[in-house]
């Protein structure tokens, strides 16, 4: 039993001893004026208002389940517990989870039933809880997870996120969460103001990363190259080089470390807001998918900027 215990996740300490429950407590605040994300809205989402993200007092989920396309190191043999929010900070044009993010398609859920959907994850063997997009719900989530920690919860918690944090909420998660896995979208922000509506996304995103990296470190494997713990980026290169692939992986190797574990991602594909007569002028420089050679150049460019822990599945 002893051994167990030092095996379990941090947070199973922090709710011992009531300070996962102060936590959630102090992100909960937050919803009053909200400022869960960095684009601090303001609204009450106590009151069941909404700002960008289009959600108010509760969680809202769109699917739940064990997810056997992550990375291999989350998804294993028994998939990555996935828990898939509703709504979004970010207002990429060209997302590809359209009808979740920017539609809100799925459930309003309470903590109570927040905390049976991850034991359910657990009781189907799955190696980790998943959050993906829970940067506008991290009170709910923290909310969710002190009930399921009384109830049993013991996986590690990965944090599935646009990489749009806040610090605030971020530090409430430090020793909560096990595995950060933050996109880096974009290094311009004109681009960004154009593509996400939010001009300060890689400065914001830096300062993200600077946090997750200081709480977590680098990405650690167990013996059966599972991740136990650190930080994991996904990078989606985009047409024509817009993503800023090179100076991303310079930054993260040169402020972060050479060792940062990333995905280089292949699967941009015109979805989303891209594509409609109306948006060909101001978006036809993303209006198609990226090519075998854009992608091969991005990966080369990443491996210039000091990189070499990649995501091998997903290299062409």
């Amino acid at each position: 039993m002893g051994a167990q215990q030092r095996n379990d996740p941090s947070y199973v300490a922090l709710a011992a001893s009531g300070e996962l429950k102060r936590r959630a407590a102090a992100a909960t605040a937050a919803l009053a004026k909200c400022r869960v994300c960095p684009r601090a809205c303001g609204v009450d989402r106590l009151r069941g208002e909404a700002g960008a993200c289009g959600i108010g007092r509760q969680a809202r989920v769109a699917s739940c389940f064990p997810h056997h396309g992550e990375e291999d190191c989350l998804r294993g043999w028994r998939g990555s517990g996935t828990i898939f929010f509703s709504g979004c900070n970010l207002l990429c044009v060209f997302c590809q989870n359209w009808e979740i993010s920017h539609g809100r398609e799925g459930r309003d859920v309470p903590p109570e039933r927040l905390a049976e959907l991850m034991l359910a994850l657990q009781s189907a063997g799955c190696h980790n809880i998943n959050w993906v997009t829970p940067t506008h719900v991290v009170p709910q989530a923290l909310e969710a997870l002190v009930i399921a920690v009384e109830h049993g919860l013991k996986l590690p918690i990965v944090y599935n996120s646009g990489g749009y944090d806040a610090l605030e909420m971020l530090r409430l998660l430090d020793g909560v969460v096990d595995i950060y896995m933050p996109d880096f979208k974009l290094w311009d922000p004109d681009v960004a103001e154009r593509l996400l509506k939010a001009r300060d996304y890689p400065e914001v995103a830096r300062r993200a990363l600077q946090e997750m990296h200081r709480q977590v470190g680098m990405l650690q494997l167990d013996d059966d190259g599972l991740a136990r713990r650190g930080v994991l980026v996904r990078h989606l290169v985009m047409p024509n080089g817009l993503a800023g692939t090179g100076e991303i992986a310079r930054w993260l190797a040169e402020t972060l470390s050479p060792d940062t574990y990333i995905n280089v991602m292949a699967q941009y594909h015109p979805a989303g807001g891209v594509g409609g007569a109306d948006e060909m002028g101001r978006l036809r420089d993303i209006a198609r998918p990226i090519t075998v050679g854009e992608f091969r150049a991005a990966l080369a460019e990443a491996r210039r900027g000091g990189l070499w822990r990649f995501d091998q599945r997903r290299l062409l």
